[in-house]
């Protein structure tokens, strides 16, 4: 990691250190890793490093290890049959949220590393969606995972319907058990559903969902690239909750980057982080931090349930590179606002094309290099050719993506917004603001069943109400 274009000094970065101990960072850190109930809110443990702890891996997460081994082993394998003895060519992911994101963005990321299945992720409740993903599956040859850990998330158990409706127009119910398998803890629920006993991959109530691909939450992961790059995965997660946990914070990369972070959103005001990752293999990296970051850090109350009056959750938002140097990096440059962007790029290209990765790179170097220098020392004559230069950046760079690696990198940001969570003293494993809006969403999905708008209160929201139900009944 390369911070060294950035807007601070020596100074800076001993003040910000101060800050770390000032809020207690390191005792923080070991009371998240010793799995004491830091998400006080719900009065749970985040414990989502234990799923990765090759150190001393609780039992029950070897168990779920092992059970996600073996059923994967009979997909990939061929043994898995389904209801007419042919093998599983596809595999449906059906979740929302963390239950979606961790695992899409991995398996996308990862597709080098994969083998003959053909892997489908279905999140939106968008029926149009759900049905364009349908229509080129046959339900002889495809596995359903139904990924909800209360199995009562409204979109994903709308859409298991769905899915399940679908498959019982050509199988019989009684085949439902050979193509849905659940991640969940609510097995009765899961059971009720028709999916069998064996078929249900336990979740633990110490994991958030936007923390959950390393666990049961990850088998459409190991279907896609096989058990042995799942571990991998899960080492490299493991190697930086390490270096995480032992490093001194000045040389402590989640924690630098997450001070760099608080540095600029509480001292610069600044309100948005880009992040450019150049490899198309990270193309839906930047979503998957979006949920990470902007869930967990997206709070407005401190820990003591007073408002807070300081910019918390930063703004999470960006591109693969060179895809936005001809999008948005223009604003980046010569716009009127500063956004700090991480670039992640690469030394080795996985596909060996030297010339491509080499000219991908010399773009990944120059615009950081752009970014800072700008033409101060050139003095252009036109205005419109000036570029004021000072717009930080951080750079990761990392040898080749493996498994391994991209367990590393997406375990830096997942401890960085730890560090921020503490430093602007927030709750940052809850996540109250999405429970609000289901609990809205039953009311008006009740209006709209019954063609009733004044079942809302807000006059706005009513007037709309109309509008579509008109709308739709023309």
């Amino acid at each position: 990691m390369d911070y060294s274009k950035n807007l601070i000094t020596d100074k800076t970065l001993e003040l910000l250190l101060s800050l770390a101990d000032e809020v207690k960072l390191k005792q923080a850190i070991d009371q998240q890793f010793s799995g004491d109930k830091i998400n006080r809110t719900e009065d749970r443990a985040v414990l989502h490093t234990a799923l990765r702890d090759f150190d001393g891996m609780k039992t029950e997460v070897q168990s779920v290890l092992q059970k996600i081994k073996a059923f994967s082993e009979t997909i990939i394998g061929g043994s898995h049959k389904g209801y007419t003895g042919k093998s599983i060519t596809d595999v449906v992911n059906i979740g929302i949220g963390g239950s979606h994101l961790g695992p899409e963005m991995v398996v996308d990321a990862l597709k080098f590393y994969g083998n003959h299945l053909k892997l489908h992720f279905i999140a939106n409740v968008d029926g149009d969606d759900v049905a364009e993903t349908l229509k080129d599956l046959n339900p002889e040859t495809t596995v359903f995972i139904v990924v909800s850990k209360s199995f009562k998330t409204q979109e994903t158990l709308a859409n298991a319907t769905v899915v399940k409706n679908w498959f019982l127009k050509r199988a019989t119910k009684s085949d439902v058990q050979k193509h849905f398998v659940a991640i969940s803890v609510n097995i009765k629920a899961a059971e009720e559903f028709g999916i069998a006993g064996d078929n249900i991959f336990p979740m633990e109530e110490w994991v958030g969902g936007r923390f959950s691909l390393w666990g049961s939450v990850g088998l459409s992961i190991c279907c896609a690239i096989g058990y042995a790059h799942f571990e991998e995965l899960l080492k490299g997660a493991f190697e930086m909750d390490k270096h995480f946990k032992n490093t001194e914070f000045s040389e402590n990369i989640p924690v630098v980057m997450a001070l760099i972070s608080i540095w600029y959103n509480n001292f610069f005001n600044v309100e948005t982080e880009g992040i450019a990752p150049y490899s198309q293999y990270l193309n839906f990296l930047v979503p998957y931090l979006q949920q990470a970051v902007m869930e967990s850090n997206g709070k407005s109350v401190d820990r003591n349930g007073e408002k807070i009056q300081y910019q918390t959750g930063t703004i999470v938002w960006g591109n693969v590179g060179t895809n936005s140097q001809h999008a948005y990096f223009q604003l980046l440059h010569q716009g009127t606002k500063l956004i700090p962007t991480d670039f992640i790029g690469f030394a080795e290209s996985l596909h060996s094309n030297r010339e491509n990765h080499n000219m991908l790179m010399a773009n990944f170097f120059a615009q950081t290099e752009a970014l800072w220098e700008g033409t101060n020392h050139q003095a252009p004559d036109n205005a419109f050719k000036v570029f004021d230069g000072y717009k930080p950046t951080n750079t990761l760079l990392i040898k080749k993506l493996t498994p391994h690696t991209l367990g590393s990198l997406i375990s830096i940001y997942e401890h960085k917004l730890f560090v921020q969570g503490i430093i602007w003293n927030i709750f940052s494993y809850d996540q109250w603001g999405v429970e609000l809006g289901k609990s809205v969403a039953e009311e008006t999905l009740k209006a709209i069943e019954e063609n009733d708008p004044n079942i809302m209160e807000n006059p706005s929201t009513q007037n709309l109400l109309r509008e579509f139900i008109k709308m739709k009944t023309l």
